[in-house]
């Protein structure tokens, strides 16, 4: 096991974490909107110092890398990199969506077949989202939704779809379907993010720091509006 320091701005929550042997031992949150800028960096020093008041080592830096907020995302890979470049440390990074599903898999008990769909919120009735099966295995990847009765009704039609996320209440009224289910409070946390990081550094899945760069939703937002013009 590793010890590892965790980062999401992906979203309105800015958080810190650190996991040592496949558990979080330090977690600091703020979810009073955008407000990584003031926040990120003390939330930082503190954890480094817990780090090294505690002599552990960090092995790695882990940061959410979108979808998510532009500014939000730009501020904590900048921080990552940052840290990863001063203490020599490998970089990993992780889909926002995909560390929104750890909590839904640890404390909810959900039947085999379910399908999982993490929804970050966009303008009007606009979701970024994803589906993925309980071993978090790509069943339709990343995409930019304009939410109406008719969606994702080919999954519903066959199976179980949990919804969760910022972009899910939104979808209450429009996705009611018998097979959909939706659950509250799910947010993209750092201290969340300690299996998909383990895993990562098993597999020895790491970026390269100087060329790393997030997935912006405005990358979405430009697909969107040139298959439109087509």
């Amino acid at each position: 096991m590793s010890c590892i320091l965790h980062i999401d701005t992906s979203t309105e929550v800015c958080s810190v974490a650190v996991s040592q042997d496949g558990a979080s031992i330090f977690s600091q949150e703020e979810f009073e909107g955008m407000q990584h800028a003031v926040k990120l960096g003390v939330f930082v020093d503190e954890a480094l110092s817990f780090a090294d008041s505690h002599a552990i080592p960090l092995d790695a830096v882990a940061v959410s890398c979108g979808p998510g907020s532009y500014t939000g995302l730009r501020i904590g890979v900048s921080m990552a990199k940052g840290i990863c470049y001063g203490r020599d440390l490998p970089l990993i990074g992780l889909p926002t969506l995909e560390v929104m599903s750890v909590p839904v898999l640890l404390f909810h008990d959900l039947p085999d077949d379910a399908l999982l769909c993490p929804m970050i919120d966009a303008r009007r009735m606009e979701v970024y989202a994803a589906l993925y099966d309980r071993a978090l295995q790509v069943v339709r990847p990343i995409g930019a939704d304009i939410v109406d009765e008719q969606s994702y009704k080919e999954f519903l039609d066959e199976r179980p779809v949990y919804f969760y996320g910022n972009g899910s209440a939104k979808c209450r009224e429009k996705i009611v379907h018998p097979n959909a289910h939706f659950i509250e409070n799910i947010r993209p946390l750092a201290k969340w993010m300690f299996p998909l990081a383990e895993k990562a550094i098993a597999q020895e899945k790491y970026e390269d720091v100087a060329y790393f760069e997030p997935f912006y939703l405005k990358e979405f937002v430009a697909t969107v509006s040139k298959s439109k013009v087509l």
